[in-house]
């Protein structure tokens, strides 16, 4: 028997808000440590987060392009496992998989906007990172849809237990 007491419920609230929090930072640190150039132009550096940031780097988080691309995803990913949104009939699988799988594709392609020549780094930097939160939102949106048709489908509520309401003017 499980019980389901408001300090599950909230420590579940507090370890999935860090993840996303984890995710949100090392994405941060991506577009800090790849950005370099307009984040410096802006004068939003200094030596201590210089110094930070080489440590950081020292650890091989930034060892390939994408690799903290994939740990921030992957931080992303079990956030959304503990992940509880309101029960809706509306639900759609294929709305989700078209979400995550745009999200995906904006999210890994807007690598290809870094080498684009002829533009500003400024300009560049900030298509950068807005392609790629525009894909970490599709993908955020995508598979919180996803995980609550998951969850929907593992167990239906056919007893209406999570939202109990007694309707007199119907009985």
């Amino acid at each position: 028997m499980s019980m389901h007491t408001g300090e599950n419920e909230q420590g579940l609230r507090k370890i999935v808000d860090m993840t996303r929090l984890i995710s949100l930072v090392v994405l941060g640190l991506h577009f800090y440590y790849y950005c370099y150039k307009a984040f410096k132009e802006l004068g939003w550096t200094a030596h201590i987060s210089d110094r930070l940031l080489s440590n950081i780097s020292n650890t091989g988080l930034f060892s390939f392009f994408n690799k903290s691309k994939l740990i921030a995803l992957g931080f992303l990913f079990i956030s959304l496992l503990g992940a509880r949104g309101k029960k809706s009939e509306k639900l759609n699988y294929k709305t989700a998989i078209a979400y995550l799988l745009v999200g995906v594709f904006l999210y890994f392609s807007s690598c290809f906007v870094l080498k684009a020549e002829g533009f500003a780094a400024l300009q560049i930097t900030v298509a950068y990172i807005c392609l790629s939160l525009a894909g970490f939102i599709l993908v955020l949106t995508g598979g919180g849809l996803l995980t609550r048709i998951i969850k929907n489908r593992l167990d239906p509520d056919v007893f209406n237990k999570s939202n109990e309401i007694c309707n007199p003017g119907k009985m």
